[in-house]
This record gives structure tokens, C-alpha cells and sequence, in this order.
């Protein structure tokens, strides 16, 4: 390709047990998944529709990195969540054949800057700047679902220096996998590539620098990231 300008390589992820990588496209995240998690955030966690963010592909940070501290933020917070790889496209997919459409799953986080994110929520502005900032999507290596299935439950949990500040398990979701692959294929059309951040349990807290989190979901595998002093 000649491109115009120098442009970045393509983000990957690592596939497990495989020379090969995942290329990244897009990154969506469902909000509020975990009843609790939208108690504590506030919220009544009835089952209203889900609602989805974005994150860029490039946010994608590789399992065990030492990260610079983020930016212009003064409450930056954890939210560990099983992320859905998707290997086959389409729209308006239905709910009993979504699995199709799955290549692996991997475990993520969705850090975020907290105190931007409730500014913009006051004043009825996007998030992004709040959510989608470089380094935000820390993410282990793929695991295919040849390998493990699809992970209907099981354990999450997140550790920051050794104490578990997250934990709850995959089984509480309000929006299963299969539903919140149909109901966003309605909203846009997925593509190989793209990922979905499946929504955080309770317990999300601050994280400062020099802090050290591992996070883990039962099946899927284990992540860690140090943020530097």
C-alpha cells in the first residue's frame, strides 16, 4: 500500500498456543452489564436495552506491559471484563447463531478516567475522552474457541497489588454474549476484527502509579499490567 504518510501498523493481538496474531478493528464495550457494577455506579440495573461506547484499536496495550501513568486525570479506575473476539461478520444476527460469529475470547480492561468521564456525563457530552485515551485497553492473547468454548460462567476478578477489589462471575451478566452480539448487529454491521468489551462486575476503584493489577476470568486466562511512578 502506498500510503501518503507514515502511517502505524495494524494493532494485533497474540493468539494462544499459535504463531499467529489477531488483527485488531474495532472496540465496543457494553456498559453497565453487571447489576451490582450499575449500583454502584448509580444506576438501577433493571434489564433496559444495552448501551455501547468505542474505544480506538490502537488503545490496545499487550499483556504484561509497564504503562505511563495516564494523563490529565485524577481518579483513574480498573474495570476487568472478558472480551469477545469476533471472527465472522454480519448484521442482524440472531441471538441462537452469534456463537458462529465468534473466533476466541481474551481478558481486557477497561481503565478509565473517571472524574473526566463524570464531567461529560453532567454536562450531556461523549465519553470518549473519558474511555477511549491511549493505553486504555489492556488485553491478553486470544484463546480460540476451538480451545475453550465459549465461557458462559466462571470467575472474574481483579487483584491491585494483591487484593481483590473486583470479583463476580460471568453468569451475572444482564446481557449475555449471544444477546449483546444481536442486539449491537442491529446497530451496525460487525466485522472481523472487532472486539467487545463485555462489561466490568462491582468493585471498580482507583488505581495510582506504581500499581500493579492482575486480573483473571475462569477459562480465558490471566492479565497483568504494572503503571509506572
Amino acid at each position: 500500500m502506498n500510503y501518503a504518510i507514515e502511517f502505524p501498523a495494524i494493532p494485533v493481538l497474540p493468539v494462544a498456543e499459535s504463531n499467529k496474531t489477531f488483527p485488531v478493528g474495532r472496540i465496543y464495550c457494553v456498559g453497565r452489564n453487571y447489576a451490582e457494577h450499575a449500583r454502584e455506579m448509580g444506576h438501577d440495573p433493571e434489564r433496559e436495552p444495552p448501551f455501547f461506547f468505542m474505544k480506538p484499536a490502537d488503545a490496545i496495550v499487550q499483556n504484561g506491559a509497564t504503562l505511563p501513568f495516564p494523563r490529565v486525570t485524577r481518579d483513574f479506575h480498573h474495570e476487568i471484563e472478558m472480551v469477545v473476539a469476533i471472527g465472522k461478520g454480519g448484521a442482524d444476527i440472531p441471538a441462537g447463531k452469534a456463537l458462529d460469529h465468534i473466533y476466541g475470547y481474551a481478558v481486557g480492561l477497561d481503565m478509565t478516567r473517571r472524574d473526566i468521564q463524570g464531567e461529560a456525563k453532567k454536562m450531556g457530552r461523549p465519553w470518549e475522552m473519558g474511555k477511549a485515551f491511549d493505553h486504555s485497553a489492556p488485553c491478553t492473547a486470544v484463546k480460540p474457541v476451538v480451545m475453550i468454548g465459549h465461557p458462559a460462567k466462571g470467575a472474574i476478578w481483579l487483584k491491585v497489588n494483591g487484593a481483590v477489589k473486583q470479583k463476580g462471575d460471568l453468569s451475572e451478566m444482564i446481557w449475555n454474549v449471544p444477546e449483546m452480539i444481536a442486539y449491537l448487529s442491529k446497530l451496525i454491521t460487525l466485522r472481523p476484527g472487532d472486539l467487545i468489551m463485555s462489561g466490568t462486575p462491582a468493585g471498580v476503584g482507583p488505581v495510582r502509579p506504581g500499581d500493579q493489577l492482575e486480573g483473571h476470568v475462569d477459562g480465558v486466562g490471566d492479565l497483568a499490567v504494572t503503571y509506572a511512578k
